[in-house]
């Protein structure tokens, strides 16, 4: 059975997602115990399998027995070994968080929305696990396919929401799928490890140099990479909450990772460090992103449109940081993909249950929460602090390898965005606190009352996910050194 892992952890959540609909027909209620067991298998999967390559090194798994670059394989290294269990172990988490919120806010759709959910996480694993480039296109798909539907069924103003996704979105799967043609017509292959040996004597080929162009163009769409980011802020802040908790940390953070295995697997680090400025047009990508991501979270007055904005900021620290090109930096910004998925999620867990509470998610809302919900409001401390970077949490040392990179590289704009948007996100979380801790006579929690508010705390199935997640963001920092040596040392490509 253990063979097989690499498999089952695709298809166990893409079989439970053909059955959770006649599981619906039965019992509504039962498809949500049926998510949880589904994405348990996944999770217990992923960490075996990470296990297995640490100890025993890369995993090849091929399809039906058909050897590549003929047939497909599955392959599982240390990089994509960490997000198998960043995507199975945050899906699992939004998964126990969103019974109560889907009940409240989509109460005639909860078998439609796990159904969508569990298509969203086979998506995701099949990005990640594949070494073939044009099936990575088919899960790109999937995943999108599912997470215009999630978006779409939030509140009012999801619907169009969703259409410029799908209009943004099938660019971006466009031009990935134009730059893997022109890789196909070149090499005659489309398994990674084939096209990484025949590539190199065609570096200087004009279709080459047209399919990288074609490839990073789609993903930074797919990214959100500022100023092509137009799509998400409204995406993420219309979508249901749990459909937020569960694409805003993954969806990004995925890309990024395809882009990496693009650039340093299918193509050699000579490529986009030598022969063509790709890295030095991702160091200042990466700037952009951050600045502008920062400054258009300071103008917002919605609680989860600014954790929109700064999801496009922490996309610039991982461009940047990959763009840099020096050990350092590509360790601060691998070891970033898995704090800021962390760290977002704990945010839009913690919005999630404002708007639960509220029904709304504008910064007022969050008035006297400190006092009405004390463990939810340390749990967003937690992550505020770490997305400040506040030792000993783990955006800490991320942002620290970051900094250190950049002068080694002795790139200073890259330098002083990073610790701009620091700043920036002092003032964001800290107008928040304030917020939060007006303590002022108030007309209760939902009515009446002219007496200061009273503890009225999230359901537990919200609330000890968003406490969960925040150890984890203390114990990531804690044990950073253990994951950099174990996990992220091996990913980091000979630059």
């Amino acid at each position: 059975m253990t063979g097989q892992l690499p498999m089952l952890i695709v298809v166990i959540p893409l079989i439970s997602a053909f059955l959770c609909p006649l599981i619906g027909l039965w019992r509504k209620d039962a498809c949500y115990y049926w998510l949880i067991l589904a994405l348990s298998a996944c999770a217990v999967g992923s960490i075996d399998t990470l296990v297995t390559v640490i100890y025993g090194g890369t995993i090849h798994y091929h399809l039906g027995g058909w050897a590549p670059p003929f047939g497909i394989e599955y392959v599982v290294d240390h990089l994509n070994g960490m997000m198998l269990v960043i995507i199975s172990v945050i899906s699992l988490a939004v998964a126990i968080y969103s019974k109560r919120s889907i009940e409240e806010e989509l109460p005639e759709k909860v078998v439609y929305f796990y159904t969508a959910f569990l298509l969203q996480v086979t998506g995701f694993l099949g990005i990640v696990i594949t070494g073939d480039l044009f099936n990575l296109y088919v899960f790109l798909e999937i995943a999108s396919l599912a997470g215009y539907a999630l978006i779409a069924i939030g509140e009012d103003g999801a619907p169009l929401a969703s259409f410029r996704y799908i209009v943004m979105g099938t660019i971006g799967a466009c031009f990935y799928l134009l730059g893997v043609g022109y890789i196909y017509v070149s090499t005659g292959s489309l398994n990674m490890a084939d096209v990484h040996q025949i590539l190199p004597q065609l570096y200087r080929s004009k279709v080459i140099i047209t399919a990288v162009s074609f490839l990073l163009a789609g993903l930074a769409v797919k990214m959100a990479l500022f100023p092509v980011h137009v799509w998400l802020p409204d995406a993420y802040t219309k979508a249901p909450s749990a459909a937020s908790a569960l694409i805003a940390p993954l969806m990004t953070k995925i890309s990024l990772y395809v882009m990496i295995r693009l650039l340093f697997t299918v193509f050699k680090p000579s490529l986009s460090i030598e022969l063509l400025p790709v890295a030095d047009i991702m160091v200042w990508a990466g700037v952009i992103a951050i600045l502008g991501g920062a400054i258009m979270a300071l103008a917002q007055t919605d609680f989860k449109r600014m954790l929109c904005y700064i999801v496009v900021a922490e996309v610039g620290y991982i461009v940047g940081g990959v763009g840099l090109a020096n050990a350092t930096a590509m360790k601060g910004a691998i070891l970033h993909i898995l704090n800021d998925a962390v760290m977002t999620v704990g945010l839009f867990t913690v919005a999630g249950i404002v708007v639960y509470k509220t029904g709304r998610h504008d910064l007022s809302d969050c008035k006297d929460l400190f006092k009405k919900m004390p463990f939810t409001m340390a749990a967003f401390v937690v992550v505020a602090l770490s997305i400040i970077g506040v030792p000993p949490t783990c955006g800490f040392f991320s942002k620290w390898y970051l900094i250190h990179g950049a002068v080694i590289a002795k790139h200073w704009a890259f330098l002083a965005a990073l610790l701009l948007s620091s700043l920036i996100s002092v003032i964001l979380f800290f107008r928040i606190i304030e917020i939060g801790y007006a303590f002022r006579p108030s007309h209760g929690w939902h009515s009446g009352g002219g007496h200061a508010a009273a503890i009225d705390e999230a359901p537990l199935s919200m609330l000890i996910p968003t406490i969960a997640i925040a150890i984890a963001i203390i114990l990531i920092g804690l044990y950073n050194q253990t994951i950099l040596s174990n996990i992220i040392a091996p990913a980091v490509p000979v630059l």
